[in-house]
């Protein structure tokens, strides 16, 4: 069995530097008030991943250190995970250790490896079960009540319970998506109506790309066709000649007469050679020119309806170009992405009708699985409150009863549960609440309207004593569990902590001696004289020691000799339950 040895706490709160070895069975921790008891439930706190709270540290000193020895069963789980996070064991022992500084900061160690505070949390839930009052408030809710029940009912519970938390995730997003989808559908549909408009709208006009530019050009030509003849003319006329004056001179004629004078002495001089046949590039220059302007002039197209019918076509294709892009190719990059967008768009309706058969789907699994969640909660519950309520039969409540209300709240936008629709939630349908009837004749009501504060605190022992025999965990520790307990209900809460220690480490930070006298190990805490607890504060109280402690804790006199009769006779009768 995991057992804590010891821990070793400087510089908490009141407690200076001092060592508290426990045993494997029931230790007691006693004290007078203000003496620094809670300090051992704060520092066991820390070492299991407890939330770091630098005002516990004593003014003046950087920081305050806890550090723990646990002894761990060899093949546990603790020890596989306690490996994984690198932690080396000391002859099967594991060293934890925590820093608080006084600015805040927290440090975790495990087995002399620095590691994050959750991986100390991790293993806190499978080796401490801590109890305080917090924890008693915390039953009072209906949410923790729902839980204990669920881990009461193990298996049958959580089964059901897995997948019907992974189906009503699915449903969360499968609603928010179609939510999405319906609540923009007007939206959709006037995007869809202005899509289909200019698509249509462009498909009417089937641009071409690189037509908008060769329309331009086009209709240049065709509106200055008189001016680019008589140009043409004119050009041709004084590089050709004009027919109609035989005496103008033209450039090919005076060309023709260069070419002719150097070609009659190139031979004399290969310079002149050089030029001459520059002059004859030339010369072929000027009719190749000559002729394509003669042709250019032919082919002149001055058709007066070619260019309305150009000018017409180039308004609708304006047009086009006003409403989707600064040119045609731009018009129709505008007529691909709005294809597809409406695609997409036109897709939904397909999709909205998918995540609506989806949501049905869902709706219907999560009611087969609350019904299976509701039948094994119920069949828990009748189980789980007979083993409390005899467990209160042990601690001076032999006549009080515990019992489980599961129901569920009607909602007409709720799932099917045993023919009713109801509301429902990320763990079922059902609403849990814990009733107690404490004496025969009272009516059962929510524990957190119808229990004292001793009554709460002996509830929840008994839920915890159950949970040992079902779902044990190695070690317990309870602060001020016997809160508002005395005389013989005192007497009984010892009695089953000590029949709990049995099976498990159980540590109790007490102030009954009822309670103590029943422990294996009674550890004393007392300050000095300055107001701290140093190493020599927490003592193993044995023989006279002990008797002298719980005469204190009696009657508040160590030497009344009526007090120390009732501490050994307390003594005698935990000895004899032994």
């Amino acid at each position: 069995m995991s057992v804590l040895e010891e821990m070793r706490i400087r510089s908490l709160g009141v407690i200076d530097d001092a060592v508290v070895e426990l045993s494997p069975g029931f230790t007691a921790v006693t004290g007078e008030t203000g003496a620094g008891k809670t300090m051992v439930v704060t520092s066991l706190g820390l070492l299991l991943g407890g939330r770091a709270d630098p005002a516990l540290v004593r003014i003046g000193v950087k920081a305050a250190v806890v550090e723990g020895r646990i002894a761990l069963r060899p093949g546990s789980s603790a020890v596989l995970r306690a490996e994984e996070a690198g932690a080396e064991l000391d002859e099967g022992a594991l060293l934890v250790s925590r820093t608080v500084s006084a600015e805040g900061r927290s440090r975790a160690f495990l087995g002399g490896r620095s590691v994050p505070v959750g991986v100390l949390a991790e293993l806190a839930d499978e080796l401490v079960a801590v109890h305080g009052q917090t924890d008693q408030q915390g039953l009072l809710r209906p949410a923790r009540q729902r839980e204990a029940l669920d881990r009461y009912a193990g298996d049958a519970v959580a089964g059901p319970l897995a997948k019907y938390a992974e189906a009503y995730r699915r449903l969360r997003a499968v609603a928010g998506e179609l939510e999405e989808l319906t609540t923009r559908a007007r939206e959709r549909a006037q995007e869809a109506d202005l899509l289909r408009f200019g698509l249509d709208e462009i498909a009417a006009v089937e641009p071409l790309p690189g037509e908008d530019a060769e329309l331009a050009a086009e209709a240049g030509r065709l509106g200055h066709a008189e001016a680019l003849a008589s140009a043409a003319a004119v050009a041709h006329a004084a590089l050709a000649g004009n027919p109609e004056d035989p005496e103008s001179v033209d450039a090919t004629t005076l060309v023709a007469g260069a070419h002719r004078a150097l070609e009659a002495v190139r031979s004399h001089d290969p310079a002149l050679a050089a030029l001459a046949e520059r002059i004859g590039e030339v010369a072929i220059l000027l009719g190749d020119v000559a002729g394509e302007l003669a042709g250019y002039a032919d082919d002149l197209d001055a058709d007066p309806l070619r260019l309305a019918a150009v000018e017409e076509r180039r308004a609708a294709l304006t047009a086009l170009t006003r409403k989707y892009g600064e040119d045609i190719a731009a018009v129709l990059a505008w007529a691909q992405e709005g294809s597809a967008r409406l695609t997409e768009l036109d897709g939904d309706d397909g999709r909205i009708e998918e995540l609506t058969a989806e949501r049905d789907g869902l709706r219907s699994e999560l009611s087969v699985l609350a019904q299976e969640l509701t039948d094994a909660r119920t069949e828990a519950a009748a189980r789980f409150a007979e083993a409390v309520t005899a467990e209160l039969a042990s601690l001076a409540m032999p006549h009080a009863r515990v019992s489980f209300a599961v129901g569920q709240s009607e909602d007409p936008e709720g799932v099917e549960v045993g023919g009713r629709t109801v509301a429902y939630g990320p763990t079922g349908a059902d609403e849990v609440e814990l009733l107690l009837a404490p004496h025969p004749g009272a009516p059962a009501r929510p524990i957190a309207k119808g229990a004292s504060g001793g009554e709460l605190s002996r509830v929840m022992l008994a839920v915890e004593v159950v949970f040992a025999g079902t779902d044990p965990v190695p070690t317990y520790l309870f602060d001020e569990v016997d809160a508002g307990v005395g005389g013989k209900a005192a007497v009984e809460i010892g009695r089953r902590l000590a029949k709990l220690a049995k099976s498990a480490q159980v540590v109790v930070v007490t102030h009954l001696p009822q309670v103590a006298a029943f422990a294996d190990r009674q550890l004393l805490v007392e300050k000095t004289n300055d107001g701290t607890v140093t190493r020599s504060g927490v003592t193993v109280l044995e023989g006279e020691d002990r008797v002298r402690e719980l005469s204190r804790m009696l009657a508040g006199q160590e030497d009344s000799e009526t007090a120390r009769a009732h501490a050994e006779e307390l003594l005698a009768t935990a000895r004899a339950d032994g």
